[in-house]
C-alpha cells in the first residue's frame, strides 16, 4: 500500500511565509534600520531555499522596508531624515482623507472594533513591548480598512509600516500611554461622527509622533540575527 503524500507548502506560500515573518520583525522592531539580511541565515532559520528568500526580500524591496545593494546584499532600510519628514507628510495626507471618509460611515460596530483595538494595545504595553510597536500601527490600518478603499488602506498599510523604521532610528524612548490615548481621541470624535475633530486629532497625534522623531544611537548596537529570526520562523 503506498503512503500518502505528504503536503508540502508551494514556493508561493513559503516565500509568504518568510516575507509576512521578516516584515512582523521589522515593524516590531525586532530587527533594526541597517542590519544585514543574509539569505542564507534567513534560509536556514526559516528552512527555506536562498530563491525563496529573495524573492520575500524584493516584496520588503518594494515596500521601501529593506535596501537591495547589487554585490553587497540586503539590509534593513534607513531612510534620512528628510526622507522621513516626507512619509509623515504623506501620511498625515492620507490619513486625514482616511478619517473624512470614514467619519460619513462609521457604524457602531466599527466603534467597537477599534474600542478593541485600544483595549488590545493597552494589554501589550504592560506586557509585550514589540506586540505593542505593531498594534500601535494596525490601529491605523485598521482605521483605513474601515474607511472601505481598498488603495487607500494598502498605502496606509504602507506608509505605517515606513513609519515604524524612521521610528527605530531616529525615535526616542517614551510612554505608550500618550499613543493609545491619542487613539481614544480619535475614536471619541468618530463616535461624534465629526470629521473635523477626527482629523485635528489625527493631526495632533502624526505631529507628536513625528515630534518623538529624534536622532539615538540604537543602531550600534551589536545585534544577533540568528536569535532574532528564530523567534519570527517559529
Amino acid at each position: 500500500m503506498t503512503a500518502p503524500a505528504r503536503k508540502t507548502k508551494s514556493a508561493g506560500s513559503r516565500s509568504d511565509f518568510v516575507y509576512a515573518g521578516l516584515r512582523r520583525a521589522i515593524i516590531e522592531q525586532a530587527l533594526m534600520p541597517g542590519d544585514k539580511l543574509t539569505e542564507d541565515v534567513i534560509g536556514d532559520r526559516f528552512g527555506v531555499s536562498r530563491t525563496i528568500v529573495r524573492a520575500a526580500l524584493a516584496r520588503l524591496h518594494a515596500e521601501g522596508l529593506v535596501d537591495l545593494q547589487p554585490n553587497k546584499g540586503a539590509t534593513i532600510a534607513q531612510p534620512s531624515l528628510s526622507e522621513a519628514y516626507d512619509i509623515f507628510e504623506a501620511r498625515m495626507c492620507l490619513e486625514r482623507q482616511v478619517l473624512a471618509r470614514l467619519a460619513e460611515k462609521v457604524t457602531d460596530r466599527d466603534i467597537q472594533r477599534l474600542e478593541q483595538h485600544v483595549a488590545q494595545e493597552m494589554k501589550a504595553g504592560s506586557q509585550d513591548g514589540p506586540a505593542a510597536i505593531r498594534l500601535a500601527g494596525e490601529f491605523h490600518i485598521l482605521l483605513a480598512q474601515l474607511a472601505g478603499n481598498g488603495v487607500l488602506a494598502r498605502y496606509v498599510d504602507e506608509v505605517v509600516s515606513r513609519c515604524s523604521l524612521i521610528l527605530a532610528l531616529y525615535g526616542r524612548p517614551h510612554s505608550s500611554d500618550c499613543s493609545i490615548n491619542e487613539h481614544q481621541q480619535i475614536i471619541d470624535a468618530l463616535r461624534e461622527r465629526n470629521s473635523r475633530l477626527a482629523i485635528d486629532a489625527m493631526d495632533h497625534h502624526l505631529r507628536a509622533v513625528t515630534d518623538r522623531a529624534l536622532l539615538s544611537s540604537n543602531t550600534d548596537k551589536q545585534r544577533d540575527i540568528r536569535s532574532i529570526l528564530d523567534h519570527y520562523a517559529s
